[in-house]
């Protein structure tokens, strides 16, 4: 395997559980596309904490192992990561985790809406929708993704499960389920002051307006 690649799933691991947009036990996965794009280096370990290169699988796109080793539980979850990159070229980095609040809108099936002006500036800004359940790795699980998502949208909740997200680079990606996280905790902890308070839709769009001018200048958002 490419040790480079290797590499930075591992940093991307660690950055997962250093944010801390994650469940006590760290389960989740990381995927990085890799090669030509016709495969991805896969955490195949059942938890992200303390993640080492043993841990880390080359998987086709196909969903064939190509390298290291994929135990069933962590193979289930192979379908929604290969149906990302298969759907969108675009996609660089997947990251699946039972981040807890966001975990609990997708327990309760219910979508986060745009409560934080970080959401709007990372795509989204009709906030994060729920994937209907469907059994872990199955062809209704996938097919239930690929209904709830709308185009430029980086993440779902997987409903009764927990939380999916992706974006260009690892890094992004990341960012994304962190920023996920800290508005469902907001919208959490905002219910014993008389509920959470969406942007104005006019508001959002500023938002995302004002990120992209960021980027264009080299900025990092958050």
């Amino acid at each position: 395997m490419d040790k480079a690649l290797v590499d930075q799933v591992l940093a991307t691991a660690a950055s997962v559980v250093a944010g801390g947009a994650i469940s006590a036990n760290g389960h989740g996965n990381v995927s990085v596309r890799a090669g030509d794009g016709d495969e991805m280096y896969f955490t195949s370990a059942s938890s992200l904490s303390g993640l080492t290169a043993e841990g880390i699988a080359r998987v086709g796109l196909d969903g064939t192992l190509r390298e290291g080793s994929l135990p069933p539980i962590q193979g289930a979850v192979v379908a929604m990561h290969t149906a990302l990159y298969g759907d969108q070229p675009s996609v660089g980095s997947v990251i699946h985790t039972h981040a807890p609040y966001a975990t609990a809108f997708a327990v309760a099936n219910q979508p986060i809406d745009c409560w934080i002006e970080a959401l709007a500036m990372f795509g989204l800004a009709d906030g994060v929708p729920v994937a209907a359940y469907g059994p872990r790795g199955s062809a209704q699980a996938v097919a239930n993704i690929r209904a709830a998502l709308r185009p430029g949208v980086p993440a779902v909740l997987l409903a009764n499960h927990g939380l999916l997200v992706f974006h260009r680079t690892p890094e992004l990606a990341v960012l994304v389920n962190g920023v996920v996280e800290e508005a469902a905790s907001a919208a959490f902890r905002a219910c014993t002051l008389g509920g959470a308070v969406a942007l104005p839709p006019e508001m959002r769009a500023a938002a995302l307006q004002r990120a992209m001018s960021f980027e264009t200048a080299g900025t990092h958002t958050a």
